[in-house]
């Protein structure tokens, strides 16, 4: 390949070659990248411009370097941990998937107030007192770590008082408490990735370069009000979720607000 086009930071662009090359199957997962020399003879390129493209490559998760060995694509394998993001009706209970986790700390419990996000799905105002618990999981099978998070507003509390003495209860018997509070229970649950935060990273004992999986669950009561919001966090690269899905009529779909 002749060397790559001008302006623009150039080893912005050699990264980016790359990158395609490894869309495009000439670079496959395990396989080696070439040496340095090839590369900057590849692109016409200087050699720190080489070596800022790999670094760029290696932040992004796309690369990895062995010592001695060189930079080397890296592949998908499947995560060892697959989380059934379903809830379970166990007689007059509900049993979410994390109850077999173990958790690594007392939880955490403060007062706080709603964000924009936090409240637009809880359908709540800006500044609206809420409640948070927080808990680090661990899954002994495989050792992967989550964060998990309970967000209760204060008419949820209000109403179920079991949930103002004790908030920090275990997710089931959040559930069971609002359950015998007459709310006949529903959830809906939005995901999506992205880099975790310097704590998070931390608490996860994650690697370099690898993302979240940031889910987040609202159960719902009579006539659909939210009544306590959920938050998991895990890696990305440890973890994969598993849903079940059912035909719905379009009645019951509902527009999730951004």
């Amino acid at each position: 390949m002749a060397g790559i086009e001008r302006p623009g930071p150039l080893y912005q662009q050699v990264a980016a070659a790359i990158r395609q090359g490894i869309a495009d199957g000439d670079f496959p997962p395990g396989s080696p990248l070439p040496s340095e020399a090839q590369l900057i003879e590849r692109y016409e390129v200087s050699r720190p411009t080489v070596r800022n493209a790999i670094a760029a490559l290696r932040s992004e998760g796309l690369i990895e370097v062995r010592h001695g060995k060189g930079s080397f694509v890296k592949g998908d394998p499947t995560p060892p941990l697959t989380i059934e993001r379903t809830v379970t009706r166990s007689g007059k209970g509900y049993a979410p998937e994390l109850a077999e986790w173990t958790q690594v700390d007392e939880p955490t419990v403060y007062r706080t107030t709603t964000t924009e996000t936090i409240g637009s799905l809880l359908k709540l105002g800006d500044g609206e007192a809420l409640l948070g618990v927080d808990r680090v999981l661990i899954d002994q099978g495989t050792g992967t770590r989550a964060l998990h998070r309970l967000w209760i507003p204060f008419a949820t509390a209000d109403s179920v008082p079991s949930l103002a003495e004790v908030p920090d209860s275990a997710p089931e018997e959040v559930y069971a408490a609002l359950a015998a509070a007459g709310h006949k229970l529903a959830w809906s649950e939005t995901v999506r990735a992205r880099m975790p935060q310097a704590d998070e990273r931390s608490a996860l004992e994650l690697p370099d370069a690898t993302p979240v999986i940031h889910t987040m669950r609202v159960t719902h009561g009579t006539d659909y009000r939210p009544l306590i919001l959920e938050e998991l966090r895990t890696s990305g690269s440890q973890a994969q979720l598993a849903y079940r899905t059912t035909a719905d009529s379009p009645r019951a779909l509902r527009a999730v607000p951004n």
